[in-house]
């Protein structure tokens, strides 16, 4: 029987991160994956997702400039797409691939080893490993379970990946649907409306039981998104409820029942349900062992689980599921078992991004949260309107919103992007939020010119009370204002 000092059962984002890890940490691992590498960060997920996202975005910008130019439109092929999005990962799973290989004959080779199979836990420190028919045991001191996540299913749904689809069905298509309806109006489902719609050869549905789309983001944030999928040509069922979904002669048939009591019926030709992800738990032996779980997966104590030597981390947790996330815990997993980790695992500064029109990137407290918080803050927003790369794209739709401690320090709380180049314009505030450091350095730091960034600065200087541009002259672009005990006031310079 083969002993590793640690075995990770998972080579998606987070175990590949804590095998990674380990092996700084010159330690004997072996790392299990009965499927793909990369897990659902890299297939049916993460990377493929974003990979059709930028075909769709690039796509709607180019007809738009066309559109400029009365030039007609090029038809577009649904499987040349397709197969640009497989080239992607397939691109990023041999390089994983490519990397372990190597690693296997480099001086870490007798350290790192990559099993493929299916494990189940039988003992604390024993795996059974079914390979090809095959069975063997393997002990290790230290196990790491990061099996993910799948779409979450429901037995009312007649969901068959052909007609009726969860992410993973939307690689199996042939074809853009005529028309779709999504069911879920959160991160995911917005982004795959997002997709279809900027395509422009797919009527999208979307179901919303709320008044608005994203019910855990700012109003502000929200009226942009809604407003372009609207103008994209996306129906947006709001206050609605499913009351029935079959597929009726090879289509999809649907009733909702809305909040003021009306009940409508609509055809479409696919329909995707988006209602959120469920761990892979099963078949691991956790109940077997008492490992303690609850309905959204194994419960943990910074990554470790009720039995000391077995850690959990990713999507197969009750904690955040978000690839970053996942390769945080991996690491630091492993850094616990084998070395002391620099600092605490903590979830409040999570840069994170959502593939919308526009993108949308944020870390740290949006104004919905820090009201929940009964904190009060200042915030600061500035249009896309007054920053120079902005207007040299010819696209200033969007916003910065840069939240601050209502105090002297002011110390960010938070920020919120809605623009073209949002995710690269987050990290020097997120860095502020760790080092819980306040505005002033960023506000004079010489930033390229022109760049987003500038951006940033000027909404720093806003909250200073030094900005180039005045809110009192500016209105509807610039605004500064205090949230003190349940209301606004205007911060007029």
């Amino acid at each position: 029987m083969d002993k590793y000092d640690l075995a990770i059962i998972g080579g998606g984002p987070s175990g590949y991160a804590a095998a990674m890890r380990a092996v700084d940490f010159k330690k004997k691992v072996i790392l299990i994956e009965r499927k793909h590498l990369g897990g659902n960060g890299v297939t049916d997920g993460a990377l493929s997702s974003k990979t059709w996202w930028e075909i769709a975005r690039e796509t709607a910008q180019f007809n738009k400039h066309l559109n400029r130019f009365n030039i007609d439109k090029p038809e577009i092929n649904f499987q040349e797409i397709k197969l640009e999005v497989m080239a992607a990962v397939e691109e990023r799973r041999t390089m994983l691939k490519e990397h372990l290989d190597l690693l296997e004959r480099s001086p870490y080779a007798g350290l790192f080893h990559l099993k493929r199979g299916t494990a189940r836990l039988l003992t604390e420190n024993r795996i059974e490993v079914t390979s090809f028919g095959e069975r063997e045991i393997i002990s290790a001191e230290n196990i790491v379970l990061a099996t993910g996540s799948r779409p979450r299913k429901l037995p009312v749904f007649p969901i068959d990946e052909h007609i009726v689809m969860t992410s993973d069905g939307i690689e199996h298509m042939d074809d853009f649907p005529e028309s779709i309806v999504i069911l879920g109006a959160g991160v995911i489902g917005c982004e795959y409306a997002t997709i279809f719609s900027n395509f422009g050869k797919t009527k999208v549905h979307l179901i919303d039981k709320g008044d608005h789309i994203l019910p855990f983001e700012d109003k502000d944030v929200v009226k942009v998104i809604e407003k372009n999928l609207e103008a994209n040509g996306v129906l947006i069922h709001r206050n609605s409820h499913l009351v029935n979904m079959e597929i009726v002669e090879g289509r999809v048939m649907y009733e909702l029942e809305y909040t003021d009591g009306r009940k409508e019926t609509f055809n479409v030709e696919k329909a995707l349900v988006s209602i959120g992800r469920v761990p892979n738990c099963e078949g691991l032996g956790l109940e077997e062992l008492g490992i303690e779980m609850n309905e959204r997966g194994i419960i943990d104590n910074d990554t470790r689980t009720s039995i000391p030597n077995i850690y959990a981390v990713g999507d197969i947790t009750a904690d955040i599921a978000l690839v970053n996330v996942g390769e945080l815990e991996g690491r630091h997993a492993v850094e616990r078992m084998f070395g002391t980790p620099q600092k605490a695992l903590g979830y409040e500064n999570i840069s994170t991004i959502m593939f919308l029109n526009p993108e949308v990137a944020g870390v740290g407290l949006n104004e919905t949260q820090a009201r929940e918080k009964n904190l009060d803050y200042k915030v600061a927003t500035l249009s896309y309107s007054c920053i120079p790369r902005a207007i040299a794209k010819r696209n200033t739709q969007g916003f910065i919103k840069i939240l601050v401690t209502n105090d002297d320090t002011m110390k960010v709380l938070g920020m919120r992007v809605v623009g073209p180049h949002s995710s690269s314009a987050i990290q020097a505030i997120a860095l502020l939020i760790s080092m819980d450091r306040g505005i002033e350095e960023l506000a004079e730091c010489v930033h390229p010119h022109p760049s987003m960034t500038e951006g940033i600065q000027e909404c720093l200087r806003l909250l200073l009370g030094k900005s180039l541009f005045k809110p009192e002259a500016l209105l509807g672009n610039i605004s500064c204002r205090n949230y003190c005990q349940g209301a606004y006031e205007d911060i007029l310079f």
